[in-house]
C-alpha cells in the first residue's frame, strides 16, 4: 500500500495528513455524503478529506507563488466550523477548505481585493433586490416592494451601495477561487480510495460536493 494520499506535481501528500485531518474535532456542516453502508460512508470521507487537504497544499503553494503569507496552521486540536449557509453556497469541499486552512482563505481574501464591481452592477443589484433595501417601518406596514412604494420605504442606496459592491465583490472572488481551484487540482493524482468522491469511476461515488 502506498504511504501517500495523492501526489501534487510528482510530490506526494501523506496519508498521515489525511487521517490527522479525519480525526480533528470538528462541528457543523461540512461533512461528506452519508450512507446507511458504514464501509462505504468512510470510504466516502476518506475521498472527501483527501480534497481538503489537497486543497489546502495548492493554496500554500499559491501563496508561495503569489507572495502572499497565510497565519500559522490551525493546529489539529483546533475545531473545525463550517456554517450550513456557506455550505450552501461553497459546497462542502470548498467550505471545509476555507475553514480548515489559512491559505486559503488568504488567498480567497487576495482575490477578493483584486475584484472590480463596476457601479452599474451595484446600480442594478439595488434597483433588482428591492425587497431587500425595505426600511423597518416599511417592513412593519407590510409594504410590497414591488407595489405602489414611496421613496421613503427604501433604505437609499447611498447608505445601501457599499453592502452591494462588498457582496458582489465576495461573490466574483468565490467565482474565482472556484476557478483557481478546478485548474489548480486538474493534475494531481490520487491514489486508491482516496479519489474525488464524485469520482464516477469507483462505484460509491456521489457527485455532491
Amino acid at each position: 500500500m502506498t504511504e501517500h494520499a495523492a501526489l501534487i506535481h510528482g510530490e506526494p501528500i501523506p496519508r498521515d495528513r489525511v487521517n490527522a485531518f479525519l480525526k480533528a474535532p470538528r462541528r457543523g456542516a461540512g461533512n461528506c455524503a452519508t450512507s446507511h453502508n458504514e464501509p462505504a460512508h468512510e470510504r466516502q470521507r476518506r475521498r472527501w478529506a483527501t480534497q481538503v487537504v489537497v486543497a489546502d497544499e495548492l493554496a500554500q503553494q499559491a501563496c508561495r507563488e503569489r507572495g502572499l503569507t497565510p497565519p500559522d496552521q490551525l493546529s489539529p486540536s483546533q475545531t473545525l466550523t463550517v456554517a450550513e449557509p456557506d455550505v450552501a453556497d461553497l459546497g462542502s469541499i470548498v467550505a471545509a477548505t476555507l475553514a480548515h486552512s489559512p491559505a486559503a482563505r488568504t488567498l480567497l481574501a487576495d482575490l477578493e481585493d483584486k475584484q472590480h464591481v463596476p457601479e452599474t452592477d451595484v446600480q442594478d443589484y439595488y434597483h433588482r433586490n428591492r425587497d431587500r433595501f425595505l426600511t423597518p417601518a416599511a417592513l412593519r406596514r407590510g409594504i410590497d416592494p414591488f407595489g405602489v412604494t414611496a421613496p421613503q420605504d427604501f433604505v437609499p442606496y447611498t447608505q445601501a451601495r457599499d453592502g452591494i459592491a462588498s457582496e458582489l465583490r465576495r461573490a466574483a472572488a468565490h467565482r474565482a477561487f472556484f476557478d483557481w481551484f478546478d485548474r489548480a487540482r486538474a493534475d494531481v493524482e490520487y491514489a486508491v480510495g482516496h479519489e474525488h468522491p464524485g469520482d464516477p469511476s469507483h462505484p460509491d461515488h456521489e457527485h455532491r460536493h
